[in-house]
């Protein structure tokens, strides 16, 4: 993804649907000869994949160490539109892979009861759509001019096809004639994918040892020279690549890489899940909605929907979760069992540290608001692939690879930060911390602070840290969908030149390119081969 300014009005919104890289010389060092990965689940069975896909060809060993002991902690069952280049770039179709994870498509995220703004109680954060090209300029237009103080339609729900798609239950994939594409996201049961993933790495040659590893020796310039397993002679490699979750058994405890924790503006540090039956309809979002400390998940499976209570501790205990959490669902009297997660935020300094690179949870956890724990696995493990494959292995190279990453943590924690800072609630002492919180990065005060004076932010977002999490239009999207704008009664009648664009025009463009889909159970039920790969530009004047 690529944001760039075009002449001194235009910035243009890159979304790149060819997954598939061009061949480039490669000069692996002949050191490295084999990688393993401690630890299963998405996290390693994904990096296996992207390693595997491009190394054992070259005569590179990938081995992969999954405890029988340790399970798989899937909290959320949701993704960003990032995993379809991931099974694309690796050419396994979704008529394959989504049957056997229970998997359905996903447009987006409805957030209900985040906001108590009148007309802003809830809003849809889309995934992008080459139908944007259409509707983007009128949508920015409409934001800005209601932050200044014009009464014009700035709902972001009735500028994205995304949103039309979600509230019918459609799936966004289009029928052959319809020449736009629409980016889209996954939701899928998380243990089923990382056993899917598992069968295709070993059937693409990645070997697998059922073992549990409960340390490492280091060698004399302190890189991790092997790790011991139980019952068994300790496992020897050139790079070691930590998957072992929240207890980070090689990066933190081996080799000590100091840990940041994000719980100064992330109050989140729980989830307790339940499942409920599904019905006949089956959705194509996430639905988030607020609850007393925290939010609840609802996300669509083909064989469930799974639910869940993310919250902070420090607010409610696990039983009043629990409780609060069942009596939403119409539960209270189910004895359905529910499963307790706790989660530590954060992230840790640096990623790839000596011959150790973090991936998942072992590197750091961003709570699951977004769905964005597997993307920070595909782009840690893809941008480590480069810098192997470029044979630089130097500290710089550690150096450059640790910022980049680092950037995409901050981006997205101030991306998440202000759906919490920005809410309205006043019903709880959680949703009032959350407001009142001044713990912001300067690059989120000055953001706001240009919204607040009703100036463009697509500059800004360009330039600063927090471009490198979400593009433009999804700040666009949060800032009014969560209705910060003057109040109703301080707005005035628009100019002709403020109300250019005609909302009926709008609604009648993306009602009749709704009609070119077909509802979710329809799709999954025959699901087409894959569309010809596009990109996506979308224009911002």
């Amino acid at each position: 993804m690529t944001i760039r300014t075009q002449g001194p009005t235009a910035t243009v919104f890159n979304y790149s649907y060819t997954f598939t890289q061009p061949a480039k010389p490669t000069s692996i060092p002949p050191a490295i000869k084999k990688i393993v990965i401690v630890g299963g689940g998405s996290a390693g069975w994904m990096t296996a994949m992207i390693l595997a896909d491009a190394l054992i060809k070259k005569g590179i060993e990938i081995e992969v160490l999954e405890s029988p002991t340790v399970g798989i902690i899937g909290v959320g069952e949701g993704s960003t539109p990032w995993l379809r280049g991931f099974f694309d770039g690796l050419g396994i179709e979704e008529s394959e892979w989504m049957p056997a994870c229970n998997a359905t498509y996903k447009c987006g995220i409805t957030f209900d009861g985040w906001s108590t703004k009148p007309g802003f109680e809830s809003y849809f954060h889309p995934f992008a759509s080459m139908l944007d090209n259409l509707t983007m300029t009128q949508f920015v237009h409409n934001a800005e001019a209601r932050a200044n103080g014009t009464d014009v339609c700035a709902h972001p729900n009735r500028f994205f096809v995304a949103a039309y798609l979600a509230d019918r239950h459609l799936a966004p994939r289009p029928k052959r004639t319809f020449p736009f594409d629409v980016w889209y996201g996954y939701h899928f049961d998380a243990v089923l994918l990382g056993e899917y993933l598992h069968r295709k790495a070993v059937e693409r040659g990645v070997r697998y040892r059922k073992c549990h590893v409960n340390g490492a020796q280091l060698n004399e310039s302190g890189d991790i020279a092997s790790v011991s397993i139980q019952d068994g002679e300790p496992v020897a490699a050139d790079i070691f690549v930590d998957c072992t979750g929240f207890g980070g058994l090689l990066i933190q405890k081996a080799l000590g890489t100091p840990f940041i924790s994000f719980s100064n503006n992330l109050f989140n540090d729980a989830a307790v899940a339940l499942p409920t039956p599904l019905g006949d309809d089956i959705p194509s979002q996430t639905i988030s909605t607020a609850l007393k400390h925290g939010w609840r998940w609802k996300i669509p499976l083909t064989s469930r929907f799974g639910n869940g209570y993310v919250y902070s501790s420090a607010f409610c205990s696990a039983d009043e979760a629990e409780r609060e959490l069942r009596e939403s669902l119409g539960m209270l009297d189910s004895e359905t069992a529910a499963r307790h997660l706790k989660m530590r935020i954060g992230r840790v300094t640096r990623h790839w540290n000596k011959n150790c690179l973090a991936v998942g949870l072992a590197q750091g956890f961003i709570e699951p608001l977004e769905a964005t724990a597997l993307l920070f696995i595909q782009r840690t493990a893809t941008h480590f692939l480069e810098f192997l494959e470029a044979g630089d292995l130097s500290e710089s190279a550690h150096d450059r690879f640790n910022q980049r990453i680092n950037d995409h943590f901050e981006g997205t924690r101030d991306y998440i930060v202000t759906h919490f800072k920005t809410n309205t609630r006043h019903d709880t002492e959680y949703w009032r911390a959350n407001a009142e919180n001044r713990n912001l990065s300067d690059s989120l005060r000055h953001l706001y602070g240009l919204w607040m004076s009703g100036k463009s932010i697509a500059p800004d977002v360009g330039r600063q840290t927090i471009g490198k999490g979400y593009p433009v239009f999804s700040w666009y999207c949060i800032m009014s969908g969560m209705g910060i704008f003057p109040d109703q009664k301080d707005l005035r009648p628009p100019t002709a030149a403020e109300n250019r664009y005609s909302m009926d025009e709008i609604d009648n463009l993306l009602g009749r390119s709704a009609q070119n889909f077909s509802g979710q159970r329809e799709t999954l039920n025959n699901i087409p081969a894959k569309i010809r790969e596009r990109s996506l530009q979308i224009y911002f004047w």
